[in-house]
């Protein structure tokens, strides 16, 4: 099943984001490589796609896993999460209906 795992970042978390970013995109590519993965990116706080020293609000990923709680553990082990980028992560259940 799909799931939908939105993380919020803390306030002022940017340079410790840019920081923890290659550990987090590696293990976002293990995800791919095991065709798991449908979407992944950031949401910039401001209304533009290069926010700049504004910063990232949080993340968002889509991805199958066999339960809702293998996605929350594989959530809990995300780079940004245990580096303290997220202040929380929201995991839920998701059902893609186009494309």
């Amino acid at each position: 099943m799909l799931y939908l795992i939105e993380g919020f970042d803390k306030t002022d978390s940017l340079p410790l984001r840019k920081q923890t970013r290659g550990e987090h995109l590696k293990y976002l590519e293990l995800l791919r490589t095991d065709g798991r993965l449908i979407l992944a990116g950031p949401c910039p706080k401001i209304d533009s796609p290069e926010p700049g020293q504004s910063g990232m609000s949080g993340s968002l990923i889509v991805a199958e896993f066999d339960t809702l709680d293998q996605a929350r553990s594989w959530a809990d082990k995300d780079p940004y999460m245990l580096a303290g980028v997220f202040e929380r992560v929201l995991v839920r259940p998701f059902i893609q209906v186009l494309p």
